[in-house]
């Protein structure tokens, strides 16, 4: 997954996300949406053949969504880790 920041100002983070689907967009659409720090957060897919998800999250008052985002990918990745398959 490449991940190119569009825009890194204060409050608001826009990145665009290569070779994603729907699956994962969804899920930190979701997750960052539950969180108390997050205001809004969604994704945006465009034109399916010709263009790449971009990914929009605008945090409360103080809060770096960087940072944010960065913490929810540990999260999930830490749930993965712990995976067991029959």
């Amino acid at each position: 997954m490449a991940i190119k920041v569009l825009l890194s100002e204060g409050v608001e983070l826009r990145i665009r996300i290569t070779e994603e689907s729907h699956t994962a967009l969804q899920l930190f659409r979701s997750r960052l949406n539950e969180s108390k720090d997050v205001e809004y957060a969604n994704y945006f897919v465009g034109h399916p053949e010709l263009d790449q998800p971009e990914f929009y999250l605008r945090c409360k008052k103080g809060k770096n969504p960087a940072k944010i985002l960065k913490g929810l990918c540990k999260d999930i990745a830490k749930e993965f880790d712990g995976l067991t398959l029959p």
